[in-house]
């Protein structure tokens, strides 16, 4: 089961390195450089977002895209249901014909409601979030890293 695909979680990366270029615009070669994105992949993709009304371009030498919303009004869960559809765990098909036990699941009826938790958990989520946590990151591992030097460097 795949809650996010591969489609998602780029997009979820390209939207953070537009939250990192800050206002400025970012060329799709940068992002799929630091993102490790197919530079192909990567375009289609962001045209869609520019479709979604995520982010808007800029065609020329200084241009590129950026974030058209601001970073915490886009929710993981828009993501997800623009790109994958509703947040789900089970289909409840089989060979592409209704379950013939759907009204009588009680295994349905937990799945719901476990999918419910999940979509609401994922709107709490925003890329605004995301790339706060991951400066704290960042942030944390940088310190890590001097100290270590500072410490070799002693010895």
């Amino acid at each position: 089961m795949k809650v996010l695909t591969k489609k998602t979680d780029y997009a979820i990366r390209a939207l953070l390195a537009l939250a990192a270029g800050k206002d400025s615009y970012v060329s799709a070669k940068t992002i799929s450089a630091e993102q490790d994105i197919p530079y192909q992949f990567l375009r289609g993709l962001l045209q869609e977002m520019i479709g979604m009304e995520l982010i808007i371009s800029k065609e020329g030498v200084q241009g590129g895209f950026k974030l058209h919303k601001d970073a915490d009004k886009i929710q993981v869960k828009h993501l997800i249901e623009g790109f994958q559809g509703k947040v789900q765990v089970s289909e409840c098909m089989f060979r592409k014909q209704l379950c013939k036990n759907r009204a009588t699941c009680v295994l349905r009826h937990e799945i719901m409601r476990i999918e419910q938790v999940v979509s609401n958990e994922f709107e709490k989520i925003t890329i605004g979030t995301l790339f706060r946590n991951l400066q704290m990151v960042n942030g944390l591992h940088q310190a890590s890293e001097s100290a270590r030097l500072t410490e070799s460097l002693q010895h």
